[in-house]
């Protein structure tokens, strides 16, 4: 009996053991089923990969109020829009998306000069005489003939005889412009007087594009927080041994605006000083004639709203209202972050701002100042009963 028992327990024991022991090391051993198989592959990819700065798409929790405005809450005035020769077609599609977001009226910088200029304020002002604005460019197909100024100053002035109503400066103005033997023509280059000082003889704006992003200058690594956009768009980059720096291209500006008192300029994109608003503000305080439009910084002000409001407030005389690349679909941010204090929401165009953006709500008399009245005091010939007191 005693024997009997023994055994019994030996044999539970062993049942012990084989449990504990051997069966575990058995089931580690077999083979796994597909589904497992495929199971445990995704689970190592995803623990040992890491996604890309395009693929990482965090969706915010947060919860808060939210402002979807698809209007905005006065007629504006778009200061900052190109739509190289135009036809009727894409006229009627501008007026139909125009009306639907109260664009009252749309400023396009790309006019060019002499027939092309004359070609694009017929279709554009022919049907709609009070719903466009055409800027006039410079050729600079002569720049190496004596007298080149003076010129394109005569050009000038019979462009505004054919409908301009003011002057586009692009970006080539002062970093890729050459003369024939190679020099950088400089922004604040005495040749070109002439041209401002007809400009102010006019009384016409300069909406002028000088430099570009400062960190745009910098070294493409991994602290620029434009990396995205340059990796996206690499001949965006301004490279010391292609082009001169950003404070020294900053400094011809300054000069420039200076040397030309009696002309109103509108410094494009924030004058690049977005992200330096103290800078911006020193700026407007040393040059009552200049002033700036928003076009395509919307990021830049909105990721600072606080300091955005009071700049905006400070300053309600020497703002604009831009877009840039007409989007119909894409004004609705401005609206937001102008008219709301709606918190943390995205960008509409990633590679400009890996960050969320705020409202900056500002007062109507403000308001009114961006969308339209700034407008209407810089730019001749338009109709101020379109607007709102």
């Amino acid at each position: 009996m005693k024997s009997w028992r023994t055994f019994v327990f030996l044999v539970v024991i062993l049942d012990v053991v084989i449990f504990l022991v051997v069966w575990p090391r058995a089931a580690a051993t077999r083979p796994m089923s597909s589904l497992e198989q495929t199971s445990q592959k995704q689970q190592t990819s995803q623990e040992q990969r890491t996604p890309t700065i395009e693929e990482y798409q965090p969706k915010s929790t947060l919860v808060t109020r939210e402002h979807k405005i698809e209007r905005a809450k006065f007629p504006f005035i778009d200061i900052h829009s190109h739509h190289w020769n135009p036809t009727p077609g894409h006229v009627e599609d501008l007026i139909k998306g125009m009306d639907s977001i109260n664009l009252r009226i749309l400023v396009n910088l790309s006019g060019g000069t002499g027939e092309e200029l004359r070609k694009t304020v017929t279709t554009m002002k022919g049907r709609y005489p009070d719903r466009f604005v055409v800027f006039a460019n410079m050729s600079y197909d002569d720049l190496n003939t004596p007298g080149f100024g003076k010129q394109a100053a005569v050009r000038l002035e019979q462009d505004v005889k054919n409908g301009a109503q003011g002057l586009k400066i692009f970006k080539d103005f002062g970093m890729d412009l050459k003369y024939a033997n190679g020099q950088r023509v400089h922004v604040d280059d005495p040749e070109f007087d002439p041209v401002f000082e007809k400009c102010a003889e006019l009384k016409i704006p300069v909406l002028i594009h000088v430099a570009e992003p400062s960190a745009f200058f910098d070294p493409w690594d991994y602290s620029n927080e434009r990396w995205l956009e340059l990796k996206q768009f690499p001949g965006r980059a301004r490279p010391p041994a292609q082009y001169p720096p950003f404070e020294t291209l900053v400094t011809e500006r300054n000069h420039l605006f200076a040397k030309h008192p009696k002309t109103n300029f509108i410094a494009a994109h924030l004058a690049f000083h977005g992200n330096d608003l103290q800078r911006l503000g020193k700026l407007f305080d040393a040059y009552p004639n200049v002033n700036a439009d928003i076009a395509a910084v919307l990021a830049e002000l909105g990721r600072q709203p606080y300091s955005a409001h009071d700049f905006l407030v400070k300053y309600q005389d020497r703002i604009l209202m831009g877009k840039d690349i007409y989007e119909v679909n894409e004004y609705k941010w401005y609206f937001r972050c102008l008219e709301t204090r709606d918190e943390y929401f995205d960008y509409y165009r990633k590679r400009h701002a890996f960050w969320r953006i705020y409202g900056f709500e500002v007062p109507d008399d403000v308001l009114k100042k961006v969308y339209y009245k700034n407008a209407l005091r810089l730019v001749p010939g338009l109709d101020a009963k379109a607007f709102p007191e």
